[in-house]
Formats: structure tokens, C-alpha cells, sequence
């Protein structure tokens, strides 16, 4: 069903603002990342392949077709799928022998990059970041190596991939791992070679906000065939056979129902990126014209998925992204403050290292300009026009704005 929208789409005054008590530009929320759904044919065929089989989980048929499916695309040996990445990034932590120490890893990520961490009794110590690509800063990572760095986690935010030779150049004169955080990267590649085959492992996320979803899910990829072996161990408890366990392990198997969801979005997953990326190029030739806003730009040489539309407010824009981000939900656009406040600024994080600031100045000013907007197959093209139209409106008239809010 078409979302429905006012007939009103115009802002004439600042007065209309939904925030003054004006009617908002958008009847239903929009996200910033509804799912991006597949044929419901393709899904609901697999579907009824698993119902007629009865074979619900425990590495059926379609986890299998779904892993070889992921292997191809990839590029890689392995892509095993499991219930979700957070569990992913757990068991790969184990799987490649970290189970004390200290991993570096950045700040500027999803909590659970770092939970997955602490979850283990194992430290973070948090990264900054290039202010250009928002991924962990090579240059910042041996200050940080101590005798009990086990590891490196770099995360590839927003599908831009981490500098790969410049960390595996640090990691193996410091013998350490690397496992890279691979949530927004499914489909990016970086110098030819798919995301996936860097480190020693990485992760992807399936969640239903991710560019591809299996409902909730994710896989963990290697060309290690040993790191393999430990990980097929640890997501079904340990178990070789029918009742001999050799390893400890958990409950990290994928369902078939999910992998049914997989191998559907993966037929639809050209269309997709498209999509994204027709959003992306409209976003970025508007908000080109919009003084004080910037869209972080993709590299469209290679392989991206587009699927995040980052902007950033300039120090002099007038008006502060928290501000904007205010007057964008109130007219039902839910843009996201992606990562604010950082993990650093998060507990138990935030108590453990009050001062951790001092050391991620990046990070620390990155959180408090960039601003994510909605895109996926549920952003139209009218969507994005209506967007920018309203971005322009605040910007063109943020002074107002801003003391209408202040009385």
C-alpha cells in the first residue's frame, strides 16, 4: 500500500513547521530504513518447500542453498549463516582463539560492536576514526597496541571499506587478529574483492533494516577452513554428531524460514542497490544546493550498496543537526543521530573511561554533526524530493527557525 501523505506538501512559513504546531509534511512516519521486501512469490515458494519437508532448522536445506548462494556472490569459502550478527561477532571472537586481552575497536559503531567485547570479559579500547570515511584510523591504532592486544576490530561504516592493507600491515607485525565488523558492507567490495574475504573473519548483518534481510540474521565469513570448523562447532553448541560434543559452543544456527527470507532478497538484491542508489544520487544532487548541509559521497567506481544517506551540518550552518533532526521527526521523518553519543559515551563504557573523549576528537565531533536519512525500496523518489525540499526550507530560514523554538 502507497504511504499516504497530506495534500499539503509545501512549507510556505515557518509557522508551518510541524514542530509550531503546523500539519506534518508526512501522515505516517517514514524510516530510516524500512525493509527491503523480495518477490513474495519467490519467498512464500520456499516457504512452502519448508513446510512440505517439515525441516525447520538445524542446517536444512535452504541454510544450505542460502550459504552456497552467499559463497558464490561472495567470493569467499565460507559464509555461514547465523540468528543474527551480534551472536556472529561473539562466536568469531571465539573461534579465532580471543578470549581475554584487549581488542581495538572503534567507537563510532553500533553498541553491540562493542558489547560482543565486554559480553566475553574482554576489554575494548576504542579507536578514532578518519574523518573522511568514518572508519577506524590506521594511524591511531598502534598507540593503542599493548601486551594484551589480542585483536583488531575495524567496523566498514556505511559500506565504505576499512583501510585493509594498512591494518593487516599492523596486525601481523603485532601478530594480532583482525575481524572486521561487516554489518553495512553486504554487497561493497573494495580493489575487485567483495567484503567478506578481509581479516581473518568478518560479519554481516541480516537485520530487517540492512539492505538485504533474512527477517533477523547474519553470517560469518573466512577462507580459514580451520576458523570454519570452529565456528559450524560453536553455532550448534559444540555438537560433532549425533551426541559428542568437542567444543564449547551456542545456539547460533540460522533457520530455514530466515534462510527462505535470504535466498529471496538475494534474487532481489540487484534491484535493491538500484534503488539505493537512485535515492542517493537525487540526495546528493539537492542537498549539493542547500547551504550548510553535505552528503558523505560513495565511491561509485566500485561496488557500494548506497543504502546509507549520511549527512553532515556544517559548524556554520546556523542551526544545529540535534535542531534539525527535532523539526524532521516532528514532520514524521524519523532521521537517526548515527552514533550518537558514541560508545565511548555509552555504559558501562562511559564509567570504565570518563575520559575517553580526550582521545577521539573525531568521533567526539562526528557524533554531533552527521544525521541519517530514510532510504530503501519504501523511499520514493517524491519521498526524497519532499525531503530535500524541507531541508532546504529549514536551512533557508534556520535563523527564524531558531528563535521560534527558543521562546
Amino acid at each position: 500500500m502507497e504511504r499516504m501523505k497530506l495534500e499539503r506538501m509545501t512549507k510556505t512559513s515557518v509557522q508551518d513547521l510541524a514542530l509550531f504546531d503546523g500539519k506534518p509534511l508526512f501522515a505516517e512516519p517514514l524510516h530510516v530504513g524500512r525493509p527491503n521486501r523480495p518477490s513474495k512469490a519467490v519467498f512464500m515458494q520456499h516457504a512452502d518447500d519448508i513446510w512440505e519437508s517439515a525441516w525447520l532448522t538445524n542446517n536444512g536445506p535452504k541454510v544450505q542453498a542460502f550459504e552456497a548462494a552467499l559463497c558464490k556472490m561472495l567470493g569467499v569459502k565460507h559464509a555461514i549463516p547465523v540468528c543474527n550478527a551480534t551472536i556472529g561477532l561473539q562466536v568469531a571472537i571465539r573461534a579465532l582463539g580471543i578470549d581475554s586481552g584487549e581488542v581495538i575497536v572503534p567507537s563510532f559503531t553500533f553498541i553491540a560492536t562493542a558489547h560482543c567485547l565486554e559480553w566475553q570479559g574482554i576489554t575494548p579500547v576504542f579507536c578514532d576514526v578518519d574523518p573522511a570515511t568514518h572508519c577506524m584510523d590506521p594511524a591511531k591504532i598502534e598507540p593503542l597496541i599493548t601486551p594484551r592486544t589480542r585483536a583488531i576490530l575495524p567496523v566498514h561504516v556505511w559500506g565504505n571499506i576499512c583501510d585493509i592493507e594498512a591494518i593487516d600491515a599492523i596486525a601481523k607485525k603485532h601478530k594480532l587478529s583482525v575481524l572486521y565488523d561487516a554489518a553495512h558492507a553486504f554487497g561493497c567490495d573494495h580493489n575487485g574483492k567483495m567484503a567478506g574475504n578481509f581479516g581473518d573473519a568478518e560479519v554481516f548483518s541480516f537485520h530487517a533494516t540492512k539492505v538485504m534481510n533474512t527477517f533477523e540474521g547474519g553470517c560469518i565469513t573466512t577462507n580459514d577452513d580451520e576458523v570454519a570448523r570452529i565456528i559450524r562447532l560453536m553455532i550448534n553448541f559444540g555438537f560433532i554428531g549425533k551426541d559428542q560434543v568437542t567444543h564449547v559452543g551456542t545456539n547460533g544456527k540460522m533457520s530455514e524460514i530466515s534462510s527462505a527470507m535470504g535466498l529471496a532478497s538475494l534474487e532481489a538484491f540487484d534491484g535493491f542497490v538500484a534503488h539505493n542508489r537512485r535515492n542517493y544520487q537525487h540526495y546528493c544532487q539537492r542537498i549539493a544546493e542547500i547551504s550548510g548541509l553535505s552528503v558523505l559521497e560513495y565511491d561509485e567506481t566500485g561496488k557500494h550498496n548506497f543504502h546509507y544517506i549520511i549527512v553532515k551540518v556544517a559548524d556554520d550552518a546556523g542551526i544545529s543537526r540535534d535542531a534539525i533532526v527535532k523539526i524532521l521527526e516532528a514532520e514524521n521523518i524519523l532521521a537517526r543521530r548515527y552514533f550518537y553519543p558514541g560508545c565511548h559515551r555509552m555504559e558501562p563504557y562511559r564509567s570504565y573511561y570518563p575520559n575517553a573523549g580526550l582521545l577521539l576528537p573525531e568521533t567526539e565531533k562526528l557524533t554531533e554533526v552527521l544525521l541519517c536519512l530514510p532510504n530503501s525500496t519504501a523511499t520514493t523518489d517524491e519521498d526524497v524530493k519532499s525531503i530535500c525540499d524541507l531541508l532546504a526550507f529549514i536551512m533557508q530560514n534556520h535563523v527564524e527557525i531558531v528563535k521560534s523554538a527558543a521562546k
